[in-house]
């Protein structure tokens, strides 16, 4: 898609990485670009994506260079170095990650010696180029990650294997708009069956000493299509530590009943005890579901059963398989937005024909969301179906335009909706997802205007 103008991405550059650091508790990010790169990552991928608040030191906090004309004819390592001395004083971190955008990456700024010279004085200073022509954020988030590694983790000395600890990669911080929730179901459902969970991130981590803990993992443990697939080879190179690759985000009973088992079996987790954790979590699910049941019977006319997906490959293909599998949903089309690259298109493309052969044909790799939603509109119009949009909040009008489709937010950006801790993983996201789906019949009047609540 080399020279096409995008007018609707879905994902920002490089630099919005700046978003993984702050989501390691008590991460400084220090930022070498220009006037106005920094904030503009903010207002993507900290405002849109449910306006989850600055955290620690991002937003207005986020120390940057703003690099101008004289930096770029002179170079900009001394204001960068005066930068550093700064956040060093001001803030009060448990690492600085130094993240470069496009004009110190333009004229070639050696960052990373910057970094080893505060190292050198005992300071947890990482460096990492982030200029916005190398890539989008998922690629970013995976660079900040595996300099982490590299030039921190890898210093901590002879690792001491704990058997049950492991390190979970999956969620992007931020670009999963729901990161915080996953992570911290993540974490419960793992210590469900006897293990003990790395997140690195977010409210459920511990912070930094969890980083220092990676080397001593028995494994580590990357959920999702290809995000994480790097750092868990790396750690594997670096320090042996084997890794299970569970390609599918698990969403619902089933999927989360497969990722425990497997997960139980590579850890070598006493078989008992996950399946009484699974027992114990399936026997509430299909309570609250066969409750449901009811709703089904008297509005079944109305529900919807088409699916478009309009998300990264992580969480829209879990998603998509929960609605598919299990709730009886049909596949029109799923739309992969995170540029990938062709060998995890290939993979993702497998995943989906795998989980319904209907998707052959269906799946399109398009970052730009006003083409996705031009191909959507005609679909609609076409069947004149209600269907579920799993999108972002600039699809609301082409969903209640169109039959009273439903939206459910699930990829960036999210300006008309709070997120907390919400989640859609496993068990409880399943739940989770069929509330918001099947309440939306209820919004502007869908059902009532329709059946005989009005008379």
């Amino acid at each position: 898609m080399a020279n096409t103008l995008v007018e609707q991405a879905k994902f920002t550059c490089a630099l919005g990485s700046i978003q993984t650091v702050l989501a390691i508790p008590k991460g400084i990010p220090i930022v070498h670009a220009g006037p106005g790169c920094a904030a503009r990552q903010f207002a993507f991928a900290g405002n849109a994506a449910g306006y989850q608040g600055e955290g620690y030191a991002g937003g207005g906090q986020i120390s940057c260079t703003n690099s101008t004309q004289t930096e770029v004819i002179f170079g900009g390592e001394k204001k960068l170095r005066a930068n550093v001395d700064g956040a060093l004083k001001i803030l009060n971190g448990d690492i600085y990650v130094i993240q470069s955008g496009c004009t110190a990456g333009i004229i070639g700024d050696d960052i990373q010696q910057v970094a080893a010279d505060y190292r050198d004085e005992g300071y947890p200073v990482v460096a990492v180029d982030t200029a916005g022509f190398k890539g989008n954020n998922y690629l970013g988030h995976e660079l900040v990650v595996n300099a982490i590694i590299d030039q921190y983790v890898a210093g901590k000395g002879k690792k001491k294997i704990r058997k049950g600890l492991v390190n979970v990669f999956s969620s992007v911080p931020y670009q999963d708009a729901y990161w915080r929730g996953d992570l911290e179901e993540i974490k419960r459902e793992l210590q469900g069956i006897g293990l003990n969970a790395n997140i690195l991130y977010g409210p459920e981590s511990a912070g930094i000493s969890e980083w220092d803990d990676i080397p001593n993992a028995q494994f580590n443990l990357v959920i999702g299509p290809w995000v994480g697939v790097s750092s868990a080879k790396k750690l594997e190179q670096k320090f042996q530590t084997p890794f299970l690759h569970y390609p599918i985000f698990p969403v619902g009973l089933k999927e989360t009943g497969r990722f425990l088992r497997e997960i139980g079996a590579f850890a070598q987790v006493e078989s008992q005890r996950v399946e009484n954790f699974i027992h114990r979590e399936e026997r509430k699910f299909k309570e609250y579901f066969v409750s449901f049941g009811d709703l089904v019977s008297d509005l079944g006319p109305y529900l919807p059963y088409q699916l478009y997906t309009v998300a990264d490959s992580n969480y829209g293909i879990g998603t998509s398989k929960f609605l598919i599998e299990e709730l009886g949903f049909t596949p029109e089309k799923f739309y992969a937005i995170e540029s990938p690259g062709s060998r995890n298109e290939a993979f993702i493309s497998e995943l989906l024909t795998q989980i319904d052969s209907r998707y052959e044909g269906n799946i399109s790799f398009q970052y730009d969301n006003r083409v996705i939603q031009d191909e959507i509109r005609d679909e609609l119009k076409k069947t004149k179906v209600r269907s579920v949009i799993l999108g972002s909040s600039w699809d609301k009008k082409l969903a209640t335009e169109n039959n009273d489709s439903i939206l459910i937010r699930l990829s960036l950006p999210i300006t008309d909706k709070v997120i907390i801790n919400k989640s859609y993983f496993g068990y409880r996201g399943g739940l989770t997802l069929m509330e918001d789906i099947y309440s939306s019949l209820f919004d502007e009047g869908m059902i009532t205007n329709t059946t005989h609540a009005d008379h």
